[in-house]
């Protein structure tokens, strides 16, 4: 175990993850800031996933809690909040690992059902643990927020809600870092590009009914960089280190972890 977290206590939404072959963004953070020294609370709305991402942890030495939470109920968040101050003392990283696109679709087949569900958890969820997490880091002048957010914020897509929820918590994060730079609180976002994720993968390939092998081929080849798609890991080493005390002086970034995908302009 490593030291870039030592002392910290980290409070990781979305750290479960939905099944599939590989690891999902949540549980690679969850576990990389582990390994690093940081006591990782975590939260997922189904906690029998938070608790595998728990057990890990534990196995490999680190020091966790799970905590079954709707991110899109602030009586829960409150409660959250109060659990890991309660368990740790206190909140020094908070990451939002949140985004869905359940019955996405263009502006005219586009439920009004789907659109409120999909900003609800994608950005309504952000500003809810913002809501209730920054009081804490500003009683301690100190504290780093990592939300997750998606190229998808930026580059083409045929998906509105996701794309324009995302390109939301992207200006959140801005209007946050600004307000709360004085205190000593850095407001960082990362947007993922094209991932070999179980929610990208398993859930994308089930959704179009594809063969997940031809999916895979087809995202490794949108990919500039050599090599394809990357990983859970890619985002996790970019969180740590916009996490750790090296990204002091970095606050209002919006980081594009993508194999240089936003970069195709023109």
């Amino acid at each position: 175990m490593a030291d870039r977290l030592e002392g910290k206590v980290a409070m990781v939404v979305g750290a479960g993850q939905t099944a599939g072959d590989t690891i999902g963004n949540g549980r690679a953070i969850s576990l990389l800031f582990a390994r690093e020294g940081a006591r990782v609370f975590l939260i997922d709305r189904r906690l029998e996933s938070a608790e595998e991402t728990r057990v890990m942890i534990e196995n490999q030495g680190g020091e966790a809690f799970s905590f079954e939470a709707d991110i899109t109920q602030a009586e829960d968040i409150k409660a959250m909040v109060e659990a890991c101050v309660g368990r740790f003392g206190r909140i020094d990283i908070l990451v939002n690992n949140v985004g869905i696109g359940t019955g996405d679709a263009g502006p005219v087949q586009l439920t009004e059902e789907a659109w409120d569900h999909i900003f609800s958890v994608n950005l309504k969820g952000v500003f809810l643990t913002c809501k209730f997490v920054l009081p804490y880091m500003e009683t301690q002048e100190k504290g780093a927020i990592i939300n997750i957010s998606s190229i998808a914020a930026v580059c083409m897509a045929n998906i509105l809600a996701y794309k324009t929820s995302k390109a939301g918590v992207n200006a959140l994060t801005h209007a946050i870092a600004m307000k709360y730079a004085k205190k000593g609180i850095r407001v960082n976002a990362i947007m993922p590009g094209l991932l070999k994720t179980p929610m990208a993968i398993e859930s994308i390939s089930k959704a179009l009914n594809i063969d997940k092998e031809e999916l895979i081929r087809r995202r490794d080849n949108a990919v500039p960089l050599k090599g394809g798609m990357g990983d859970a890991w890619d985002t996790a080493y970019a969180a740590l280190f916009l996490a750790s005390d090296e990204a002091k002086f970095i606050t209002s970034v919006t980081l594009p972890v993508d194999g240089g995908q936003c970069a195709k302009i023109g």
